[in-house]
């Protein structure tokens, strides 16, 4: 399965994207670098459960175990001292970073109610995309008995392009769905 996004950017994709942006060279075709898939916790702090349960969701729905990040300085205001778990997150590379995707836009993102594409303004400058969802369940590894609550996520997408309409036409070719305006 991961294989077959990787040899459709190898075997169609490159070739398209060489003509429409007249690269020279097969390495200025971007590429997708790696995905990132974050989960900010602020109840981790009083509710460990709720951090135990981020890191088992998080690593059934990447199929990768996440890291625990911790908060860098003390927050009085938010109740958070210097060390304490804030989040967990975790960067996909390679082949696992393909299987996500291929499962992101082909399985997860159609189970949204109301899906009517994801918003194409969510570039940063620099050709690397950013996805909020609002709820695990969209995922079909997650099973609905056994979550205790509904949290999101972050997912960001970081490619090689070195602007934002040569990621997006990468995005696009590999079949994201991008709402039209």
């Amino acid at each position: 399965m991961p294989q077959r996004l990787k040899k459709q950017y190898q075997e169609t994709i490159v070739p398209k994207l060489m003509t429409q942006f007249s690269y020279t060279n097969v390495h200025q075709v971007p590429k997708l670098k790696k995905i990132t898939v974050n989960r900010g916790l602020g109840e981790a702090s009083s509710n460990a459960k709720a951090l135990e349960a981020s890191v088992n969701e998080i690593a059934l729905v990447t199929g990768q175990k996440p890291v625990v990040t911790r908060a860098k300085k003390a927050i009085a205001g938010f109740k958070i001292r210097q060390g304490m778990p804030i989040g967990v997150m975790v960067t996909l590379r390679s082949d696992r970073m393909y299987a996500f995707f291929d499962r992101l836009i082909n399985l997860s993102l159609p189970r949204i109610r109301d899906f009517r594409g994801i918003s194409p303004k969510s570039f940063d400058g620099h050709g690397n995309y950013s996805l909020g969802i609002r709820e695990q369940l969209i995922f079909p590894e997650v099973e609905y008995d056994r979550i205790d609550q509904i949290r999101g996520m972050d997912i960001t997408i970081v490619t090689t392009a070195k602007t934002d309409e040569e990621a997006r036409a990468l995005l696009k070719e590999m079949g994201m769905p991008f709402r039209e305006q």
